[in-house]
């Protein structure tokens, strides 16, 4: 496989923008890109931005499109992503099967799955292949490091759950986030204060799993000394496990839907 110099955005809404500019805050050239979105008002500075697909080759075809758009967009597309090309899909329900029957003729085929933090260079990524060989996947893996954590996937059948967890996972950190403002508010602290305390404390409190050796459980149980505030808390939580219920219960929701997208893909 050659270098991945070159890389073409096929839409660039919220997804394909918050990688476009990791990618950008992570030192690549803006020459190396060009833009197909024909709603998108500006591309940032040196981002070369078509209306319409380019007739020259890429070394790599990020594919950003809503998922119900990929019938149209594949017989138009098909014709740029050749053996050369590295085609690069974070199309929610559309399965690898399903792009090779579009796209037969790609070099090699990756389904990423991302989130908006990718902007910011802290976005997880699954990742599961076809056609890659062991350079190619140190490629490709090396391509998306400015943007966060790659992960690669043993079976593609895991992309539905990993889509709830790291693709939908931070709307719930969000609602959990606002839960905890809105408890505080609620029992007496002003909401704008409330809700900067909240910010805060996840964010500190996930920059140190981060960097902590010990997991979060192991965490929360060294914040809780036996019979302070904290442990009358986590008693709440941990009553019933209610909360390790509520978030399987939530986790599931969301991977039966992206199955059921996946189905609703392949019927298309």
């Amino acid at each position: 496989m050659a270098r991945l110099d070159s890389i073409l955005i096929i839409g660039c809404g919220n997804m394909g923008g918050a990688m476009l500019s990791g990618w950008l805050a992570g030192g690549l050239a803006p020459g190396r890109f060009t833009v197909v979105d024909p709603l998108l008002a500006e591309a940032p500075a040196g981002i070369r931005l078509l209306r319409e697909l380019p007739g020259d080759a890429f070394d790599v075809v990020l594919l950003g499109v809503k998922p119900q758009l990929l019938g149209d967009v594949a017989p138009q597309l098909s014709a740029l992503i050749g053996p050369g090309t590295v085609l690069l899909s974070i199309l929610a329900g559309a399965e690898l099967g399903s792009l090779a029957e579009r796209f037969p003729d790609a070099g090699a085929i990756v389904r990423i799955m991302p989130n908006l933090a990718a902007a910011i260079g802290k976005s997880p990524m699954a990742l599961f292949a076809r056609g890659l060989d062991d350079a190619g996947t140190a490629r490709v893996t090396a391509l998306l490091q400015p943007l966060g954590t790659p992960e690669w996937l043993a079976e593609e059948g895991l992309f539905d759950l990993v889509t709830a967890l790291a693709g939908s996972g931070p709307a719930f950190v969000y609602r959990f986030i606002d839960a905890l403002a809105a408890g505080a508010t609620r029992l007496g602290l002003p909401a704008e204060q409330a809700q900067r305390l909240a910010v805060a404390t996840v964010e500190g409190s996930a920059a140190l799993a981060s960097a902590s050796p010990h997991s979060p459980g192991e965490l929360a149980n060294r914040v809780a000394s036996p019979g302070g505030t904290t442990r009358a808390g986590l008693d709440v939580l941990d009553h019933d496990a209610a909360l390790a219920a509520l978030i399987e219960a939530t986790l599931k929701a969301a991977r039966d839907r992206s199955a059921e997208m996946a189905r609703e893909a392949r019927s298309r």
